[in-house]
């Protein structure tokens, strides 16, 4: 593998994760989602200029992306992906992902996301169970809910 990249914005790595739980004092995900895509370069620009996800690793394997760290930069979430070669042991057919992701500011969010051109596929709503939350849909087909429900905390 070649093509090692540096991260974008180091500062932002290192607030990531504030709280307690394993890696979570160096801001270190332990929890990351994996998807594959057609174009995997153009959907790692599509995730950190429509929504701010900074790349923190790409490895290149000719014109292929053999692996691409990207972190969520409000908390200690992580993105892997890479090219999509089917048949390989681990293969996941692009545009079957679902991602949901908390936000500080999602109607800040929801505004960058429908300037970029997102294709909004669940308006901007208030939820019975006190989210506010969007839903789009990348390039690829996969679903990405943005909104401000941190889910019931650790006991």
């Amino acid at each position: 593998m070649t093509g090692a990249t540096e991260p974008r914005d180091p500062s932002d790595i290192g607030s990531a994760g504030q709280g307690g739980g394993a890696g979570q004092a160096s801001g270190t995900p332990t929890v990351w989602a994996t998807l594959q895509a057609q174009d995997a370069n153009a959907l790692i620009i599509y995730l950190t200029e429509t929504f701010g996800f900074r790349l923190t690793a790409r490895y290149d394997d000719g014109d292929m992306v053999a692996h691409a760290e990207l972190l969520w930069p409000e908390g200690a979430g992580g993105l892997m992906l890479g090219s999509y070669r089917e048949g390989r042991e681990w293969s996941r057919r692009p545009g079957t992902a679902g991602t949901y992701i908390v936000v500080r500011d999602v109607d800040a969010l929801h505004e960058r996301a429908r300037r970029s051109g997102a294709e909004i596929i669940a308006a901007l709503v208030d939820t019975d169970y006190g989210s506010r939350e969007f839903t789009v849909k990348d390039p690829e087909g996969n679903l990405w809910s943005f909104g401000t429900y941190p889910g019931t905390p650790m006991p």
